[in-house]
């Protein structure tokens, strides 16, 4: 049975080679504006034929450094830099951009968490369905740039499935060190509904990155995500003259392999880290004091790591609620 059709619809042409910018419209029919549309900025570079590939940032609104960095690249990149095409969604969950929040203001839909969406569902399962079923099935590979948002920041890295062949995995772990962030992380599977288990049912490679976050742009993270991107479209073919080296030591290969590699809060109150991002841990090792501040008299629990790893993902907010994520771990990769 054939899928429906998206209602979104795109200003543009992606078959068109040259420079466009425009919007997809959704039709959002509201009491200000019965016949509205919600306008989400898309960008194509088009010359000729070649690797195809999207760039997509603000799958979550309050990431902030690959919406700068796309933005950037959109006004900078000039079609005949390119062989191939280059597809560019900013602002991919736009609401949540507009509004600086993880999920959308419309309906609290977090759009990395609702792959494949629905036709005729609310606009974040409309953005999912048109991104799955209209974008993806256009590329050969997809980059969608994420940082840790308002409630976390990582050391900046770059993360993949893991792929099921040795040669699938050295390609990866290429792109991964041409990106050039000092982490580079493989994950078995993820959380369903993500962009990439979309990109595993249309049959596409993926990569993500987590880039800080705090809700701040870091401009250290601004530049390896500016970078990093060149990187990796030249490491597809697209982008004609690869840009510099990064700079640092070369990307370290790791995993993230189930809850383990994850620290919850045992209790709700104010978060005391006793650990700091890159360092490394044992099985054990007292991760955060959760202070009691409604009962300052109670001795505070402590958070402790499941397994020993390095961390490479820290709690910013400092109070927390119980399963609130603190920490989260990475070990060396195991091939």
């Amino acid at each position: 049975m054939d899928r429906p059709k998206s209602r979104l619809y795109p200003e543009i042409d992606f078959d068109r080679d040259g420079k466009q910018t425009g919007f997809l419209r959704l039709p959002h029919s509201v009491h200000r504006s019965a016949y509205g549309w919600i306008p989400i900025p898309i960008a194509c570079f088009g010359n000729g034929a070649g690797p195809r590939v999207l760039l997509m940032a603000g799958n979550h609104g309050d990431e902030y450094e690959g919406q700068v960095a796309l933005g950037k690249l959109i006004r900078e990149l000039d079609p005949s830099e390119i062989g191939g095409r280059v597809i560019i969604l900013p602002s991919a969950n736009f609401p949540a951009a507009m509004a600086g929040t993880r999920t959308s203001p419309h309906d609290q839909g977090n759009l990395n968490r609702s792959f494949p969406g629905d036709a005729d569902g609310g606009p974040t399962a409309q953005i999912a369905w048109y991104i799955e079923t209209e974008l993806l099935p256009r590329v050969d590979f997809v980059l969608d740039m994420h940082s840790g948002g308002s409630s976390l920041t990582y050391v900046p890295s770059v993360l993949m499935r893991r792929p099921d062949t040795p040669e699938a995995l050295d390609k990866a772990s290429r792109l991964m060190r041409a990106f050039g962030t000092p982490v580079g992380y493989f994950v078995d599977g993820g959380w369903g509904g993500t962009l990439s288990a979309a990109a595993a049912r249309v049959g596409i490679m993926s990569m993500g990155t987590e880039l800080a976050g705090g809700g701040q742009v870091t401009p250290s993270a601004l530049r390896l995500a500016e970078g990093g991107v060149r990187r990796v479209l030249a490491g597809l073919g697209v982008l004609r003259k690869a840009p510099a080296a990064p700079d640092g030591p070369p990307t370290r290969l790791m995993q993230v392999s189930g809850p383990s590699y994850y620290c919850f809060a045992p209790e709700p109150g104010l978060f005391e880290p006793l650990v700091e991002l890159g360092g490394e841990v044992g099985e054990g090792t007292p991760a955060g004091l959760i202070h009691a501040h409604d009962t300052p008299w109670r001795e505070p629990a402590t958070a402790r790591f499941s397994r020993a790893g390095t961390v490479i993902c820290k709690r910013v907010p400092g109070r927390v609620e119980r399963g609130d994520c603190l920490f989260h771990l990475a070990t060396d990769l195991q091939k």
